[in-house]
């Protein structure tokens, strides 16, 4: 990989999957068919790779495992196809995070590109009207969060190449898609054009909104540090990512994100 996030977790692109290093914990590799995804796909009956992502949750160095346990946090990696489904670049479903239990909170979610390109596409609401829209354009060491409630999805921004990413959660993490699936998909769809760059398509099951395409920035008000990948700060200093399984400690900035 072109970067390299410390952790010990390797990816595996034949079959799709990771390995991990010494002193690394993570369960076995789990895959998502093109069947899985078909419902939030802009042409359900697409062909394209499959399995299309393998997704490993609670993985890293057994060193500092007892402590993400303590704060209701844990890691996990994507890897992802190369390829298209359909017109579509290779991409996840999309998602919004199920109420977590011990917060009270929809947790956010802080994405770190490990190889390939990606767009991290966000929107408000799953709702007729999805409000703001962002797709943020995001290389290897860049990283993304991704605001309590709102609908997501990881998309390949080079349909020719793998995509890594590692993401950063609360423990109590639960996936809700039935939202998105009863309007076929998120408020934007990701198009590959001819010279393979992306282009943007509305949704028409949602009413018409604006997307905002802007590269990532730096987040440094949820105490990120520039240089350092992800798993390095937190084997530093856990507690500056506390806001992850308690929203609460950052309710204001919630109020007017910006991502």
């Amino acid at each position: 990989m072109r970067f390299d996030p410390c952790i010990g977790v390797v990816p595996v692109r034949e079959p799709l999957g990771f390995r991990y290093g010494p002193g690394v914990f993570g369960p076995q590799p789990e895959t998502r068919s093109l069947d899985a995804i078909r419902s939030s796909l802009r042409d359900p009956a697409c062909t394209g790779p499959d399995p299309v992502y393998a997704i490993v949750m609670d993985v890293g160095r057994e060193d500092i495992r007892a402590e993400l346990q303590r704060r209701m946090l844990l890691f996990g990696a994507v890897i992802y196809a190369s390829g298209k489904l359909g017109e579509e670049p290779v991409r996840s479903q999309g998602h919004v995070h199920r109420v977590s239990s011990h917060s009270g909170w929809s947790p956010p979610e802080v994405y770190e590109i490990w190889d390939g390109a990606a767009y991290v596409y966000m929107q408000e609401h799953v709702a007729d009207d999805p409000g703001r829209c962002y797709a943020i354009i995001a290389k290897p060491g860049d990283v993304v969060v991704v605001p309590p409630a709102w609908a997501h999805a990881a998309i390949s921004a080079d349909h020719s190449d793998f995509m890594v990413l590692g993401a950063l959660c609360d423990r109590e993490y639960g996936f809700d898609y039935e939202g998105i699936r009863k309007r076929k998909g998120l408020a934007w769809y990701p198009i590959v054009t001819p010279n393979g760059g992306i282009e943007w398509m509305p949704n028409p099951c949602y009413q018409k909104t604006r997307l905002d395409v802007r590269r990532t920035r730096d987040y440094r008000e949820f105490g990120f540090v520039h240089g350092y990948s992800l798993y390095e700060q937190a084997v530093r200093d856990l507690d500056r990512f506390r806001w992850v399984s308690s929203p609460a400690l950052c309710a204001g900035a919630w109020k007017h994100f910006e991502p």
